[in-house]
């Protein structure tokens, strides 16, 4: 049994948010110690050369590793400096709102425990822009790239979100290394409703003026709960609009689990179609990433995602479930394959392993 099996033992006796909410404290306090404590802390680790990606991002665009923390985990950036020391490639922030705002009624967050997955209907609480801008400001980064998740204010109607978006890119483009519009979560009323073409392209056309000012990359973060037929337009429209890229995909609907939004294992499927459709409608657009998240939790997902075209992927649920070690082993397992490959960096892998299916 190692630690994080000894802390989870300890932790999922709580409620799934007491659990989260006292992790977050203690990270957020002890993230170099715990982050060694955990034998996870980068300077422990060999085999690090050759594992980076470059992808869309400002001031220093390489992921060290090819695998992030997805949005959600870390929603008000107060444990960057643990979230970052230990082997993720990047950390990505939030969901971030204009004002604070504490989401909906507890409890809101349920584990499904023989199916490593989650559901959650949280409603984007957080402590709002200035506190999460303030918590960036101060954080040790360790030299990774940040990603901040930004959504509307559930108060705020539908034909002012773009304000609240506006406010959000205004604050965060000048210190975030890439930006994510999130109209994708299930736990905001009308949220989804963002997602059609005509709302997104008024959207990205209201920043068009900001993004002049700081160009910094712009993701889209969308549902696994689109029709497969309506994701080429969404593609052109991030083509359309200069869009870094999108992040595929959100929690999905399962009215028989329950309200909320699902992620984990159970969202491994219809997140993997969702992902290959990206992927078709992309092609060989050197302009557009996709970053794959969503019900990835071995290895064998993160291959198959990448012998599908994929290259970034991120991940939330798993790690709840399985921790730093998680990280540790699938570290091990790209090592190794890559000397199965006869090559020493990971983008070489990407070529290598395209060519072993083919």
């Amino acid at each position: 049994m190692n630690v994080y099996d000894i802390f989870k033992k300890v932790a999922f006796q709580l409620d799934p948010e007491t659990a989260h909410n006292q992790s977050m404290y203690l990270l957020s306090r002890f993230p170099e110690s715990l982050a060694t404590f955990m034998g996870a802390h980068e300077k422990l680790l060999e085999d690090s050369e050759g594992l980076d990606l470059s992808l869309p991002m400002k001031d220093g665009n390489i992921w060290s590793f090819p695998v992030g923390l997805a949005a959600g985990l870390d929603k008000n950036a107060e444990a960057i400096s643990f979230f970052s020391s230990i082997p993720f490639g990047a950390v990505e922030v939030g969901t971030v709102t204009p004002k604070p705002q504490e989401g909906n009624p507890r409890p809101r967050m349920f584990r499904l425990k023989e199916e490593e997955s989650l559901l959650n209907r949280m409603g984007f609480n957080n402590e709002g822009m200035e506190k999460v801008y303030k918590n960036l400001q101060k954080s040790d980064r360790h030299g990774k790239v940040i990603g901040v998740n930004l959504g509307k204010n559930k108060v705020t109607s539908q034909e002012q979100a773009v304000e609240d978006y506006r406010l959000l890119y205004e604050k965060f483009a000048p210190i975030g290394q890439y930006l994510v519009i999130n109209v994708s979560s299930p736990n905001t009323p009308g949220l989804r409703d963002l997602q059609n073409i005509e709302s997104l392209r008024v959207l990205f056309e209201g920043l068009k003026d900001l993004r002049e000012k700081v160009n910094t990359p712009l993701y889209l973060k969308i549902a696994p709960d689109l029709s497969l037929e309506d994701i080429p337009a969404i593609v052109e429209l991030a083509r359309e609009q200069s869009l870094a890229g999108i992040i595929a995909t959100n929690t999905t609907i399962r009215e028989d689990i329950g309200k909320g939004g699902i992620s984990g294992r159970l969202l491994r499927e219809k997140g993997r179609m969702v992902r290959e459709k990206v992927l078709e409608a992309m092609g060989d657009d050197p302009h557009l990433e996709l970053i794959g998240v969503g019900g990835i939790s071995d290895f064998s997902d993160l291959l198959q995602f990448w012998k599908a075209g994929g290259r970034a992927t991120q991940i939330y649920t798993a790690f709840i479930y399985q921790g730093p070690p998680l990280l540790l082993n699938w570290r091990l397992e790209l090592v190794k394959e890559m000397k199965r490959l006869s090559v020493s960096k990971f983008t070489d892998y990407l070529d290598a392993l395209r060519e072993d299916r083919s």
